[in-house]
């Protein structure tokens, strides 16, 4: 007997990426290409896998780029200089 299928996440669960230092706990080797958005990437795969058509995966596509949109706005935020302070006025 084949075990039931468990139904497949919505893709929308996927469009926020992880906590950036939180995806480093746990992993025995620190390395700059850990990625907050594997969930997505794995979801839109297993979609592929699963049914073997494009046109059913693209909300799991679109939900991987938003992630990753999202989280290279958030690395340029976090790396651009920040403007210096204003004097005061007396």
């Amino acid at each position: 007997m084949s075990s039931p299928e468990k139904p497949a996440p919505s893709p929308q669960d996927n469009v926020k990426p992880e906590n950036y230092k939180d995806m480093f706990d746990g992993r025995p080797v620190i390395t700059r290409f850990i990625d907050p958005c594997e969930n997505a990437a794995r979801a839109a795969e297993e979609c592929m896998m699963s049914t073997g058509n494009r046109e059913k995966c693209l909300d799991f596509f679109q939900a991987y780029r938003d992630c990753k949109g999202t989280w290279l706005e958030e690395r340029r935020n976090r790396h651009r200089p920040k403007p210096p302070p204003k004097p005061a006025s007396a």
